[in-house]
Order: C-alpha cells, then sequence, then structure tokens
C-alpha cells in the first residue's frame, strides 16, 4: 500500500513539473510576443510606417527600435559596398552621415552600423530595406527626414568619394548600375 501511495505522489509530482514547465514556457512567449510588439510599435513611431507586414519586415531584418535610424544609410552603404570594400574617405563620409542623422557615437545604432562597415550586410538586406525605405517615404515622408532625391544624392556623394584617378571617371560602371537602380527604386521612376 505504502508503494502505491509513492508511485502516486511521484506521479503527481512529475505531472505537477511538467505543468508547471508548460506554464513557464507559455509565459516566456507571451512576454516576447509582447516585447516584439512594444519593439514594431515604437519602429513604426520613428518610421511612420503602421503596416503591421513591414514592421515585421524590419524586424526580420534586425533592425531594432534602438537601430531602426540607420535604415535611410542602407542604399548609401549598400553603394559603399558596390566594388567589394569601403575605402577610409566613404567610412568617413558614411560615419558624418550618420552623426548628421543623431547617431551618437557609441550608441547600439554606431555599433550596428560600425559592424557593417566592417562586414558587409546581405544583398537581401540591401533589397529589402530599399524596399522598406521607400514605403517609408511613401506613408510618413516627414517622419524620414529625408527625401528620395537626398538618398540618392547621398548615394553619388559616396560613389564619388574615393573613386577614378585625378577626378576622372570617379564612379564606377558598378555604382553608376547601382545608383540607377536604387534611384529607381526610391523614387519609383
Amino acid at each position: 500500500m505504502a508503494d502505491k501511495n509513492i508511485f502516486e505522489d511521484r506521479g503527481r509530482s512529475l505531472e505537477e513539473e511538467y505543468f508547471r514547465k508548460r506554464d513557464q514556457e507559455l509565459i516566456d512567449k507571451m512576454r516576447e510576443a509582447a516585447a516584439a510588439q512594444a519593439a514594431r510599435a515604437a519602429m513604426g513611431a520613428q518610421t511612420g510606417l503602421t503596416d503591421p507586414a513591414l514592421l515585421e519586415a524590419l524586424q526580420a531584418l534586425g533592425f531594432t527600435p534602438d537601430t531602426v535610424v540607420l535604415l535611410p544609410l542602407m542604399p548609401v552603404l549598400q553603394v559603399a559596398w558596390a566594388e567589394g570594400g569601403i575605402t577610409p574617405a566613404e567610412r568617413a563620409l558614411l560615419l558624418r552621415l550618420a552623426s548628421a542623422r543623431g547617431i551618437a557615437p557609441g550608441s547600439t545604432a554606431d555599433r550596428q552600423l560600425a559592424e557593417w562597415l566592417d562586414v558587409r550586410p546581405a544583398d537581401h538586406v540591401f533589397a529589402h530595406a530599399t524596399r522598406l525605405i521607400r514605403a517609408m517615404l511613401d506613408t510618413a515622408p516627414g517622419v524620414a527626414k529625408v527625401s528620395a532625391d537626398d538618398l540618392v544624392a547621398q548615394c553619388e556623394s559616396i560613389a564619388a568619394a574615393s573613386g577614378g584617378i585625378l577626378g576622372i571617371n570617379r564612379v564606377s560602371a558598378e555604382e553608376k548600375q547601382l545608383l540607377a537602380s536604387i534611384a529607381e527604386q526610391l523614387k519609383g521612376k
């Protein structure tokens, strides 16, 4: 009889432990979902984007409320990487553009930009970022604090930053092609 109670107690204990773990997993998932929703709301406020799918796309690319300020710099960064690496002149210009956007040295956004200056983001990151910038410019042009024309001009500046000899052929063929593509995507022409 005592053995039966021991097995019943053990069984109850295991069952309670199982349900306690399941409850904790559900609570953790709910917290994660709430944190993700709060992050999307914060990014929406910063970008003017309201479409949940677009905000989820931002998160999928790795943007956070602390780094979404970098989104408008993505085409410029893409042009800087067009020839396979970033020159010191391009790096300096990108850092000046980041500073003009209010990115403080040592901030999360600054550290993310430094990483992207050292390691090229994947092509899909650039492609989706440009699509999201276009949506941001279409949805809330004033929130971005930059226009499509401004972004294209910044891309052209980065392309000319360190190319050519004696000012001749400052923009490479790869950069020209990329500039045309970015201008078309951002301006919708």
